[in-house]
Order: structure tokens, then C-alpha cells, then sequence
């Protein structure tokens, strides 16, 4: 199975930023809160690789989630800049979801939380 960041592309380099200690810790917690929420790596899972995906196809794919949850998560991802809702005006009204450019940027850092968190050391690093 090949990495997910080979499928995607890193975002271009930008400037070499010149964290402290507390401003890291800082910029982290605010992207952690952002994607803190039992469903939304779920969502972002699915939503990966550029796929769109209607409302209910989402439901189908998360079974256990309830429409008001995934409806709150989708909004939050939204008002994030992650999620990118598509409007098809027609009838039967027709949504869409996406991850907007900047969430699609997340799929590498996830692959390598993923990779970090499966190298863990069979006695949970206790010595």
C-alpha cells in the first residue's frame, strides 16, 4: 500500500519560520482544536484524493455518526477553510463536500502522525 503522501503533493516551500518553544506549542494546539472532534478525521478520510461527496453519501460512509453531528462537523470544517461545500442548484437540491486546497494539505501531516503513532514501541515507551 503506498503512502498517502506520494499521492499528494506537498504545498510549495514558504519561509523558515522562527518558532519558540510557547509559539509552537501554541500554533499546534490551535490546528489540533481545528481538527478535534470524534468524526472529523473520519471525514477527512473520506474526503481525501479530491473526491466529492453528498451529504448522504458521507452518512452512508460513516454509519455511526448522526445527521446533526455530521452536519456540526461539516459546518465547523467549513468555517475553518477545510471543507468546501458546492452547491448545485437544481431540483432536487444537490450539496457536495470537499476539502478545500489547504485541507487536502493536511493528508501529508496525517500520514505521518499515522506512521508515528504505529512505530510506537510495543511497551508504550516505558523503559
Amino acid at each position: 500500500m503506498t503512502s498517502t503522501h506520494e499521492k499528494v503533493g506537498y504545498l510549495p516551500g514558504s519561509k523558515p519560520s522562527s518558532h519558540t518553544a510557547f509559539t509552537a506549542a501554541s500554533g499546534i494546539e490551535s490546528a489540533v482544536r481545528m481538527l478535534e472532534g470524534r468524526w472529523k478525521l473520519v471525514i477527512l478520510f473520506n474526503l481525501f484524493g479530491g473526491r466529492l461527496m453528498r451529504f448522504s453519501d458521507l452518512e452512508r460512509a460513516i454509519p455511526d455518526i448522526s445527521q446533526k453531528m455530521l452536519i456540526q462537523q461539516l459546518r465547523q470544517m467549513e468555517a475553518d477553510g477545510i471543507v468546501t461545500r458546492l452547491v448545485h442548484h437544481q431540483v432536487p437540491p444537490k450539496v457536495e463536500y470537499g476539502l478545500t486546497p489547504w485541507g487536502q494539505s493536511l493528508c501529508p501531516a496525517l500520514d505521518a502522525l499515522l506512521k508515528w503513532a504505529e512505530a510506537r514501541p510495543a511497551n508504550g515507551g516505558a523503559e
